[in-house]
């Protein structure tokens, strides 16, 4: 990790209701760390996120991004680029309309957001749907969308949730390739998914986030280290998730059988 860190963490905790969602989070991380941030549904990793992007109050604890708390400030948002995991986004308009109403609440001139958004369409094999409806648009090209619209103010930390959802082979290999770029010019990613392949090749440093707490935090040679196996199993292993074999089992002999367990 680089040593000059830009986000720091102190004792997060986060309550819905009697429901301790976070249960005490400590966390320093540096400029151009990839993150992979995992961990079971429920884990907490949403709230962290939501929290961090200032969607959230009401948590405990300390929060500081480039070195400043969030609370009560606001000025580190045009400093972050955020892919939701639904792909939520304005079908009513083109693609061109809804860019540069993005560019421009970062404060882009609308001239120089609208060249780099075609610009950058062009590259990810877009561009020929620029001035088209977002609702005509594949799944995979609104993802498309979203990733530009999350790059397109040049920011310092990015966070991204499931963010390769919907595209296609050799698009993967472009965005993972665009994240080693970010990350080489000093950027700072979290990058939340459920496929673990993927975030065992794309991250530097491994969170395991289950039941509110960080239960492991290293780059997949350290997780292995302590651990044998695949990042999945692993996870499996942190987690105390045994049964896929057995449920996976009793699922298809439903499906044969008919009956029910």
């Amino acid at each position: 990790m680089n040593s000059k860190s830009i986000l720091s963490i102190s004792n997060l905790k986060m309550k819905f209701g009697d429901n301790e969602v976070l249960k005490g989070i400590n966390l320093e991380v540096g400029k151009g760390d990839i993150i992979g941030y995992i961990g079971p549904n429920g884990a907490g990793k949403s709230t962290t996120i939501k929290i961090l992007l200032g969607l959230l109050e009401g948590f405990t604890g300390e929060v500081k991004i480039f070195g400043e708390s969030i609370v009560n400030q606001i000025s580190y948002k045009k400093r972050i680029g955020y892919v939701p995991e639904s792909s939520d986004i304005y079908d009513n308009l083109s693609a061109q309309e809804y860019l540069t109403f993005i560019g421009e609440l970062y404060g882009l001139e609308h001239d120089q957001v609208n060249k780099k958004a075609k610009s950058l369409m062009k590259i990810l094999g877009i561009e020929d749907v620029y001035e088209s409806r977002i609702s005509s648009f594949s799944k995979g090209m609104k993802q498309k969308v979203l990733i530009i619209s999350s790059l397109l103010h040049n920011p310092d930390i990015l966070f991204w949730d499931e963010p390769l959802s919907g595209l296609d082979a050799n698009s993967v290999i472009v965005v993972k390739e665009i994240l080693s770029t970010l990350s080489l010019r000093g950027k700072t990613i979290f990058y939340s998914s459920h496929i673990m392949e993927v975030v065992e090749k794309i991250s530097n440093r491994i969170l395991l986030i289950s039941d509110g707490l960080i239960l492991a935090d290293g780059s997949f040679e350290q997780l292995r280290d302590k651990s044998e196996g695949s990042l999945e199993e692993i996870f499996n292993q942190l987690t105390g998730f045994n049964e896929h074999q057995s449920l996976a089992s009793d699922f298809v002999d439903i499906i044969e059988t008919g009956d029910s367990i």
